[in-house]
Formats: C-alpha cells, structure tokens, sequence
C-alpha cells in the first residue's frame, strides 16, 4: 500500500492499493489519457470518470475492483488533478519495479511535475 499526495501542500492524501494498481493496468485506465502537453488537469480528471463510468456501464457483470478504484481513489473527495498526476507517477514506478528484469531505470518521483 502506498499514499499518493493529493495537493501540493502534502496536507490530503489517498491510500492506493496494489489491487488498484492492477486493475489499472487490466484496464489500461492511463491509455490515452494525458494529450501531447502533458498536463495533467481537472479535464483529464473528469475524462478518466468519464472512461471508467462509460467501463462500468458497459459491462454485463459489475468489476468489484473497479467500484473499489472508483470508491477508494478516483472519486474520493481528496482527487485533484494533482492527485491525479501523482497517481500516474505512482503507477509508473509501480510497472517499473515489475520489469526491473528489463534494465528499466527510470524512477519518477512524486510531488513533481511532469513538465
């Protein structure tokens, strides 16, 4: 389990899960997500709701770890684009340290900024 700050202050956070991560990854929520910019804003928050509710709608039998990611970080009150763009840096490293049999060595650290 990890914590993802949510503001720039460190004052708000949100506890992410391994599950979380996976089902992330099973559903590749990230594809796609962030333009050419790299910005990270509400835009981008609103149109990761926007996927997963579309996802959810979608499906014939209802995903538990996908309501959890949903209830437990996504749409928990703390998630700001800040949030946000943490969670993407948190889920960067979280892939990188599954394929560290890769030589990968890029380490993205939280409370930056991707530009």
């Amino acid at each position: 389990m990890a914590k993802i700050q949510t503001n720039a202050s460190g004052t708000r956070t949100i506890e992410v899960t391994d599950q979380h991560l996976q089902t992330i990854e099973r559903y590749q929520l990230f594809r796609d997500l962030i333009d050419s910019t790299g910005y990270v804003d509400e835009e981008v928050l609103d149109k990761l709701k926007l996927n997963i509710r579309s996802l959810l709608e979608s499906e014939s039998v209802t995903d538990k770890d996908l309501l959890d990611l949903c209830l437990d970080v996504v749409y928990h009150p703390n998630m700001k684009a800040y949030g946000l763009q943490q969670l993407v840096l948190l889920f960067i490293n979280w892939k990188n340290q599954s394929n560290d049999n890769l030589g990968t060595t890029k380490r993205a650290f939280q409370g930056t900024p991707f530009n």
